[in-house]
């Protein structure tokens, strides 16, 4: 028959533990060896095993050892009481979890950053309101992002939303339109008629004059985030084809 203490060794061999873990759970006094010898050696008994299998349990429970060890000192209906309400912050996060796995897809198949809704439930601003907070900072005390402004100030916060998304659609029509006529010159009849029609989508919220115009295509080359965006409508010559496009359009006189 077995001696009813269990070294190190055998927690290690029973549990899966690692010594380094054992080792810390005596030094902070979640859990102690039953009897230690004079010759240091630690030993367990069968109780503390299944101490030690409480505190790996509520471990895989994704509580602190701070909360374990204040969990330890509870009587079985007391911690049952906890890991009830424990479930359900397990299953908020379990949602929250879907959600982001739900998010990587659609970003990864190619949805732009800003239709995004990562931060729906956060404190963090939506990437939107993240753009919309830049903009503002940059360009707040110019002419045409006052008009933009005053313009969409007028709409409810549910017209705001149609008009955003109404306006994401339509800019993606014609930057799609334009992939197809990546082979042609960005000087084409055809490729400045989309170009014109890119303008009109803009002339949504404000108007838009060359200087605008021009601002806009450097924003999309030199700003990082419009690359992961521009990547679904066409290869890495996409973007400098539509600047070339939009400088054609801005230097004829059109704007």
């Amino acid at each position: 028959m077995k001696t009813p203490y269990f070294t190190v060794k055998d927690i290690i061999q029973i549990t899966g533990i690692t010594k380094r873990a054992l080792h810390y759970y005596d030094k902070t006094d979640l859990l102690k060896p039953s009897k230690v010898e004079d010759n240091g050696y630690r030993y367990y008994d069968q109780e503390a095993l299944g101490k030690l299998q409480m505190i790996l349990l509520f471990k895989e429970m994704n509580f602190s050892l701070k909360d374990i060890a204040a969990m330890m000192q509870l009587s079985k209906k007391e911690q049952k009481d906890i890991l009830r309400e424990h479930r359900s912050t397990l299953v908020q996060r379990k949602q929250k979890l879907e959600t982001i796995i739900d998010q990587l897809d659609e970003y990864v198949d190619g949805k732009d950053i800003s239709h995004l809704h990562l931060f729906d439930d956060s404190s963090i601003l939506s990437i939107q309101e993240q753009y919309e907070s830049e903009a503002k900072f940059v360009y707040g005390d110019t002419e045409k992002y006052q008009e933009f402004e005053a313009n969409v100030s007028q709409l409810s916060a549910e017209e705001q939303e149609q008009a955003y998304q109404q306006f994401s659609v339509n800019m993606e029509q014609v930057f799609r339109k334009l992939a197809k006529h990546q082979d042609l010159s960005p000087a084409s009849g055809e490729v400045q008629a989309l170009v014109r029609e890119w303008k009109s989508c803009l002339e949504q919220f404000m108007s838009c004059d060359a200087e605008i115009l021009r601002c806009i295509a450097e924003a999309y080359t030199t700003d990082r985030r419009y690359a992961g965006y521009f990547d679904q409508f066409g290869d890495e010559e996409f973007l400098k084809f539509l600047y070339q496009a939009i400088m054609v359009f801005v230097e004829g006189g059109e704007a």
